[in-house]
């Protein structure tokens, strides 16, 4: 091969280099603002007071047979979701994901779970695993009988 071809070569693999890395870099733009959008997933506003605007202390949510030990439900109307980590003891944190705002898709496996990104938070509201850095916080019930309420 003469120097003149050895030249073309290296251009031709810079080339293809430059447009391996910007179809590379072009995917992980697509990755990273994919993760700002939620196409598919409920998102509002994040609320650190709690419970939506709509839902007001007297609210009858569910009852305690409805919340499984050491699991819970999730009320996305009232934006809370209530647990029961042990038996008979029920507690209840905002259903709107510290991280950006969605609402929380379930309870399973001990763990709150948000779907949007992965989230996931401890039955006593704390975060388990990101990105949501922060607990979800705490909403106040009341349990009389066999009746769980906002209080």
């Amino acid at each position: 091969m003469t120097e003149d071809q050895r030249g073309l070569a290296d251009a031709g693999d810079a080339s293809r280099r430059a447009v391996l890395l910007g179809v590379g870099g072009a995917g992980l733009i697509t990755v990273v603002a994919a993760c700002g959008g939620h196409a598919g997933h409920t998102t509002v506003a994040a609320t650190p007071a709690g419970p939506s605007a709509g839902a007001k202390p007297g609210d009858v949510l569910a009852k305690t047979s409805d919340i499984p030990v050491e699991g819970g439900t999730v009320f996305p109307d009232q934006k809370v979701v209530v647990v029961q980590p042990a038996k008979g003891e029920f507690r209840a944190f905002s259903a709107v994901c510290t991280h950006q705002g969605c609402t929380i898709a379930d309870v399973s496996s001990g763990m709150i779970n948000c779907p949007c990104h992965g989230s996931m938070f401890w039955l006593d509201g704390k975060v388990m695993g990101g990105p949501a850095t922060k607990p979800l916080p705490e909403v106040k019930i009341k349990v009389d009988g066999d009746t769980i309420t906002l209080a």
